[in-house]
């Protein structure tokens, strides 16, 4: 049996979607980190890669001055600090020291990446549009560094590593090891 669904929460009908990381930095050099659920590729070429975020976040900010940021992936086993950088504001505290992650510079671009993702797109802001009661960030993806270990012919080896997804709340999972090649 259909029931209908609730239109204040339509896009929790969309999830689980893969929860990342992205780096950020005010002019003084100091990095803020925030938690994306919202992102996508959208251009091969050139490699144009999507973020949304909401105009009030302190990111957005960041972003918008700096014209540049940095998507990281997660594993799953770092989900409680994943999930701190998504419900606490950087304009009042330093997610990275509270979540003691790890920064390490990136090769293209002046914003770190965090170290203990595995795999990591330093984006220059390419354009912004406001879309509702959000924005739609695109980075052009300038670098990009992987785990080697974790990736077979390009594909995550979701034996080796467990990505981290947002159920939506204050949930998240991630994927069994069952994986179907045709």
């Amino acid at each position: 049996m259909k029931i209908k669904g609730n239109m204040d929460k339509y896009y929790y009908y969309s999830f689980p979607m893969q929860a990342v990381l992205v780096t950020c930095m005010d002019r003084k050099g100091r990095t803020n980190i925030i938690t994306i659920a919202w992102h996508t590729p959208i251009s091969k070429e050139p490699p144009l890669y999507g973020i949304a975020i909401a105009p009030k976040r302190y990111s957005h900010k960041l972003i918008s001055e700096t014209k540049e940021f940095v998507i990281n992936f997660l594993p799953f086993k770092l989900v409680d600090k994943i999930h701190f950088c998504g419900t606490h504001s950087g304009r009042e505290i330093d997610k990275v020291e509270e979540t003691k992650f790890t920064l390490k510079p990136s090769e293209k671009i002046n914003t770190p990446r965090i170290e203990e993702g595995y795999a990591h797109f330093e984006c220059i802001l390419h354009s912004k549009n406001t879309i509702g009661d959000h924005s739609f960030l695109i980075g052009k993806i300038e670098n990009i560094l992987i785990e080697e270990k974790v990736f077979t012919n390009d594909i995550l080896d979701n034996k080796k590593i467990k990505p981290a997804y947002y159920v939506g709340g204050n949930s998240y999972t991630t994927l069994s090891d069952d994986l179907e090649t045709f």
